[in-house]
């Protein structure tokens, strides 16, 4: 059976996040857009912690769902943490997502910080003063079946690979204890191919999450595992299927038997840090250009954001191509726009208006979850439930026929499935506004 995770998410005490962020609202969310297993995010937090364990019973090894069993939601023990560390003559700020194998080791763990003078009510997404292998050296003390998987790893100000003070490779951020990073997060700026252009990452798993601030973008990115039942998702299972150094041989010792199916992506021009550029500006570029600017902004002098586009290609030992010859042998992926998107191009109007939202929840009714009609419904059965046009518009996604005006500088990009109104089947217009 295959069960979709988004392993990646916040609550409502950490920084500019919804005050909607519950375990039940969570819950209620990832069913209808079809998020089987989603983290708890935010442990640190005393007051998120107490209402975990005031909700959450375990299911399965190291799996959690409602007391109340109100939902079929399940959770698993993750959260976000930022270090902030001079290392190697560099400050460097660096966001991890780190997993527990159960609530007892969270509460180790929460003490453990507590007790070396670390604020842990100050944010959901708490800053640590440590570089990230100190931290890995403190979980694998408290618990060696801890897990760091470093979080959207090439965002300027906090990725690891960042162009604002990260690293150039694992090695150098864990040294020895580089052999526990078995998994990177790509992030919304940035896809599996520009990742398999680095041969460096050949053998680390490439996981994708929402980072969700709130209900509504649950999902935006995630991972499709296979489980043989129900009993078989636990925690050790999850981290198992993480590991490529634990996977195992067919029976027939053929081929390694890879439990991961896919990713499912966001497009990474949409991820608000994908170009070059300079928000107040309002002016981004390319790293081509940025090449020729010499990283400073043509308007006001200052230097460019350097983007995930720009970074990955100062890091790459392949072409796109190559990766793409390397991308055969490894985790395939599926890139998706969430089904808001496409019903506000399709309509010409904003994401968040009432004829979306109406129109969202009759499809949800009539079809099943989001991810459900995005991914397997019929095109006819989708127009049958909703119009032509909206079925059209759904077939492109799942074509890649589509325009993204890549983001840049903490601007989103923006995603046109349809040029104009023309190109709906309406009068036509002309020019393409991206405005």
């Amino acid at each position: 059976m295959d069960k979709i995770l988004d392993l990646h998410i916040h609550s409502k005490y950490s920084r500019a996040c919804s005050p909607g962020l519950n375990l039940s609202n969570i819950a209620r969310a990832c069913e209808t857009r079809g998020i089987d297993m989603v983290a708890t995010s935010d442990f640190t937090h005393p007051a998120w912690f107490e209402h975990m364990t005031d909700m959450l019973v375990e299911d399965t090894e190291g799996i959690y769902k409602l007391k109340d069993e109100s939902s079929k939601t399940r959770f698993i023990l993750g959260t976000e943490l930022s270090c902030v560390k001079k290392h190697k003559d560099k400050t460097r700020r660096v966001h991890v997502c780190v997993f527990a194998p159960n609530l007892e080791v969270v509460a180790k763990f929460n003490q453990t910080l507590e007790n070396m003078g670390f604020n842990l009510k100050s944010d959901g997404r708490p800053i640590l003063g440590l570089n990230v292998k100190t931290l890995l050296e403190i979980m694998l003390e408290v618990d060696k079946r801890m897990v760091m998987i470093p979080a959207h790893v090439w965002t300027p100000w906090f990725g690891i690979f960042g162009s604002k003070g990260g690293y150039d490779s694992l090695e150098e951020a864990f040294e020895e204890l580089a052999p526990h990073i078995f998994a990177i997060e790509t992030g919304l700026s940035s896809d599996p191919v520009m990742n398999w252009r680095l041969s460096a990452l050949d053998n680390i798993t490439l996981v994708s999450n929402s980072d969700a601030h709130s209900c509504g973008k649950l999902g935006r990115e995630a991972n499709v595992f296979e489980f043989g039942s129900e009993k078989d998702i636990t925690y050790s299972e999850i981290m198992r299927i993480l590991n490529k150094k634990s996977h195992v041989k067919s029976p027939a010792g053929d081929h390694v038997v890879n439990k991961f199916k896919y990713t499912i992506e966001f497009y990474p021009e949409e991820g608000k840090y994908h170009w070059d550029g300079h928000r107040n500006c309002k002016f981004v570029c390319p790293p081509e250009e940025s090449d020729k600017l010499k990283n400073i902004c043509p308007k006001c002098g200052k230097p460019l954001v350097i983007g995930v586009e720009n970074r990955v290609h100062k890091l790459a030992d392949r072409s796109v191509e190559e990766a793409k010859e390397v991308g055969k042998k490894q985790i395939p992926y599926k890139s998706l726009v969430p089904l808001p998107e496409i019903l506000a191009d399709t309509f010409g109007c904003g994401v968040n208006t009432k004829r979306v939202k109406v129109q969202y929840d009759e499809m949800i009714e009539k079809l099943g979850s989001e991810f459900h009609i995005l991914l397997n419904v019929s095109l006819e059965s989708i127009e049958k439930a909703s119009t032509k046009i909206i079925a059209g518009a759904i077939e492109r996604v799942r074509q890649g026929n589509i325009h993204v005006e890549p983001g840049y500088d903490g601007e989103f990009g923006v995603v046109r499935i349809f040029k104009d109104s023309g190109d709906r089947g309406g009068p036509k217009q002309t020019g393409f506004d991206l405005e």
